[in-house]
């Protein structure tokens, strides 16, 4: 046992020596054509394969735009026209003047106009200078109206210059009814009262009330110096003794 495990040692099957003697310029050969393909071929595909920038560009945003330029500066306000004052020859002086001239003689403009004023100033042949023409004639008053006109504001009520007492009908009496009725009556051009109408009613006295009330006068109402109809309103009380 212990022969067979340092038999190799002893007796050694592989010698120095052994081999042929070409075999170690073409092992470093081969390494050295092994170790240049290694070297090479990395430099020649570096124009294939993406540089360091570009493979970190492909994990990077793209960078935003630059931002516009700045809009150009408004133009420059235009400075305001002074206008020259204007000035009026006929106006007031404002500074006294140095010396006062004396003014031209005035030629007379009516000199030979037959029955003209010589002013100076103008004449008007058979006139007065300043005077004017004759004034039309104004003109005539609107007719007055044909439908009665209500009392109020320009429309005084007539004064009234003939009064009829009503007769108190005897059952408003006997039932002791009083108060006071209230007509629109409407008043002619001559003062007389063409219609009556009852406003305010209280039954048993309303027909004495309209006959007391066809009964009276008044002064006749003027609109422009015309006589014209009117309404107004009247009241007629009825009292028990």
């Amino acid at each position: 046992m212990p022969r067979e495990m340092f038999g190799d040692v002893v007796n050694p099957s592989i010698k120095v020596g052994s081999r042929p003697w070409y075999s170690v310029p073409l092992s470093i050969i081969a390494h050295v054509l092994i170790l240049g393909a290694i070297i090479v071929i990395p430099l020649m595909a570096a124009d294939v394969l993406p540089t360091p920038q570009a493979a970190m560009s492909a994990f990077v945003a793209a960078a935003p735009p630059p931002p516009p330029p700045p809009p150009p500066p408004p133009p420059a306000a235009a400075a305001p026209q002074v206008q020259a004052p204007v000035t009026n020859p006929n106006a007031a002086p404002v500074e006294a003047p140095s010396e006062i001239k004396p003014e031209a003689p005035t030629t007379g403009l009516g000199e030979g106009v037959e029955g003209g004023v010589d002013t100076g100033v103008g004449a008007v042949v058979g006139g007065i200078v300043g005077g004017v023409p004759d004034a039309p004639p104004p003109p005539p008053p609107p007719p007055p109206p044909t439908q009665p006109v209500r009392v109020g504001g320009n429309i005084k009520a007539p004064q009234k210059v003939r009064n009829v007492n009503p007769v108190y009908p005897p059952i408003a009496q006997s039932a002791r009814v009083q108060g006071v009725v209230i007509i629109e009556a409407t008043i002619g051009p001559n003062g007389k009262v063409q219609d009556a109408r009852v406003l305010r009613s209280i039954p048993l006295l309303d027909q004495a009330a309209l006959d007391a009330v066809r009964q009276w006068e008044y002064t006749p109402t003027l609109l422009n110096g015309v006589p014209v109809p009117v309404i107004m309103t009247v009241t007629v009380n009825f009292t028990l003794q």
